[in-house]
């Protein structure tokens, strides 16, 4: 009986840690392909020309990841970061003076947008999928009329697209914002008492809500925190495009929800992990790149690109779960069936 209490938080640690497992070892049989087939795509310049990109998408997936935490979904990505890159050229105005502003203008508008996303789903309890398509599409017209405003070429302030362009150990700014900002989901949603809160909400709602949790607050906040990681995304995306049109985030619809889904999180909320869907999102880009480096027909990457997400489908975090369980209940089986010795 003790022996069994004592195994039981590393056999707990076991399966919840195997349901992140998948997309690391995605990322090794990818390092493996590209080798053989594609050993370009691992050179030290094609590695620090995707990093910053394949941070972009990890910043938007993060975002998109505490909202199915929480048993939601949010298809305004596309939207809220092409407006967020429309305002660094509109509000910065190609001057590096107006870069500070032009950022919290993107910020603060796009956390207008996750509050009405949040008000609309917590509040009134509509269907996430359909609000957030119907709110992002709201937002991308809005991006065109306000993108009229002002010349076709108009470009982000030089001060943006420089700084993205430096090298921080080898690498663009914009990867370390991607880990710092992963970094700081992992200690928040770990040790400290919000997080821990917010994981429950996901987890179980209903219990949270009897314990006194206020689980419609933190529904309606998260697609608020979501919409600014959204439009970090967005800024960065511009000053790495420095003139990034009206449609900037258009590949942004499916790819940050694939790569939390390739990350190994629950689609019924909960359980995710900052870490591999950050992971995921560098694997997604990296596999890009390689379709790309393969002289791939863009036909045939999309088609690559989809079967590789149905497949993270297949090994998703719930899935693995139900597999591991039941592997260890066939393991106990027949010691529990084993008939106990009577009295001689």
């Amino acid at each position: 009986m003790s022996s069994d209490r004592v195994r039981s938080p590393a056999l707990t640690s076991f399966v919840v840690a195997s349901r992140y497992m998948p997309v690391y070892i995605a990322l090794l049989l990818l390092v493996v392909v590209a080798s053989i087939w594609a050993p370009a795509s691992l050179s030290g310049v094609a590695l620090r020309a995707i990093a910053p990109y394949g941070a972009v998408l990890g910043i938007a997936a993060l975002g998109q990841m505490s909202v199915i935490m929480t048993g939601g979904i949010d298809l305004s990505v596309p939207g809220t970061m092409s407006l967020a890159a429309a305002i660094m050229v509109g509000v910065g105005d190609g001057s590096n003076e107006n870069i500070a502003i032009a950022i919290a203008t993107a910020i603060a508008v796009a956390a207008l947008i996750g509050l009405v996303n949040g008000l609309l789903i917590g509040g009134l309890k509509l269907n996430a999928l359909i609000t957030t398509l119907a709110v992002g599409l709201i937002v991308i017209g809005g991006v065109n009329r306000y993108a009229s405003t002002f010349p076709v070429q108009s470009r982000v302030p030089p001060g943006l697209s420089d700084w993205i362009s430096t090298r921080i150990l080898g690498v663009s700014p914009v990867f370390w914002t991607g880990v710092g900002l992963t970094i700081v989901l992992i200690i928040s949603l770990r040790y400290t008492a919000a997080g821990r809160r917010f994981q429950a909400v996901g987890a179980n709602p209903v219990a949270s809500n009897v314990a006194g949790v206020q689980v419609n607050h933190h529904r309606i906040l998260v697609y608020v925190v979501a919409a600014v990681f959204y439009a970090i995304a967005g800024v960065a995306l511009a000053g790495l495009l420095r003139n990034p049109g009206v449609g900037a985030g258009t590949t942004y619809l499916l790819a940050p929800i694939a790569a939390v889904v390739i990350g190994g999180a629950s689609l019924t909320g909960g359980l995710a992990s900052p870490l591999s869907t950050f992971v995921a999102a560098l694997f997604l880009t990296g596999l890009n790149q390689m379709l790309r480096t393969m002289g791939l027909p863009t036909s045939l990457q999309s088609v690559v690109f989809g079967l590789v997400i149905i497949g993270g489908m297949l090994v998703s975090g719930d899935r693995i779960i139900r597999g591991v369980e039941q592997l260890l209940r066939e393991r106990r089986r027949p010691k529990e069936s084993q008939p106990v010795p009577g009295p001689m």
